[in-house]
């Protein structure tokens, strides 16, 4: 694949949430190579201060909580006043509780919900108005392929990734022509924390979080409403409706992605299921 390199990005200042490791991370670092100036959030302290020391000055970071309005108006204050304005809003915070959908707590489900669908939302409100005043700006949303195609065991998250979609795409509407770009970002699985003791599928090979990065970086440039990485996904994806819920369950079977996120290794996940649990 071809890298957009250079400083296509200079000048832009940018915010990511949920930044501390993965694929904030990442890109953030993508962001820095290619000429932006950056704010992580992470709701871990350690964490988000050591990756912003980490990739350099043209990084600043803040405890962030994406559940909570007040915390996340917090963030943007200290991003714009850090970085003199804010251009683009990276909704990239999310976490991934898998396993049989009646084994999973109440209170991880509400969650889970407040970090990857009300966390974006409350984002979004906050990071809008300056940007339709100004008649400039981005919003990119961090979903997932889980959010595009139902999986055993990924009942809750992915309803919460299809939210986000569906989120990002009636934005993209509703704002139209004010000047405002809406990006949606759809990985597949990536190489973090968040497959911890899953098998991944046989489908599609499990991408690394710069990948993801670098399309992030290049959706920014381009202004593109979609990103699917890997690129296969997309027509993956927009195949499914077409062949039928029969055909389409048997060839997934077959290749044992209902099974992936049932068939857990739960001791490789334990320190990830506490971190997530709040423990």
């Amino acid at each position: 694949m071809k890298n957009t390199s250079g400083q296509d990005l200079a000048g832009r200042r940018i915010a990511i949430t949920g930044a501390g490791r993965g694929i904030g991370r990442a890109t953030a670092a993508e962001l820095v190579r290619r000429g932006a100036t950056v704010c992580i959030g992470d709701i871990d302290a350690g964490c988000v201060r050591d990756t912003a020391e980490a990739l350099g000055p043209s990084v600043t970071s803040s405890v962030l909580d994406v559940t909570d309005s007040a915390s996340f108006a917090a963030f943007l204050d200290q991003a714009r006043s850090d970085m003199g304005g804010l251009d683009v809003l990276i909704n990239n915070a999310g976490v991934m509780p898998i396993g049989p959908f009646l084994e999973q707590s109440e209170e991880i489900v509400r969650r889970s919900t407040d970090i990857n669908l009300i966390g974006p939302i409350l984002g979004m409100r906050l990071a809008l108005p300056d940007m339709l005043a100004r008649g400039r700006g981005h919003i990119v949303n961090v979903s997932s392929s889980a959010g595009k195609a139902a999986v055993p065991g990924g009942l809750n998250y992915g309803a919460q990734k299809a939210g986000l979609v569906h989120l990002t795409e009636g934005a993209r509407i509703e704002f139209a022509g004010r000047g405002v770009d809406f990006t949606c970002v759809i990985p597949f699985f990536t190489n973090t924390d968040l497959i911890s003791g899953t098998k991944g599928a046989r489908l599609v090979r499990t991408v690394e979080p710069e990948e993801v990065a670098r399309e992030i970086a290049t959706a920014i440039v381009k202004r593109k409403k979609d990103v699917y990485t890997p690129g296969l996904l997309r027509p993956l994806l927009a195949m499914q409706p077409l062949v039928g819920r029969r055909l389409r369950d048997g060839m997934y079977r077959a290749l044992g992605a209902y099974d992936t996120f049932l068939d857990v290794d739960r001791s490789r996940r334990s320190d990830y299921d506490r971190r997530i649990n709040g423990n």
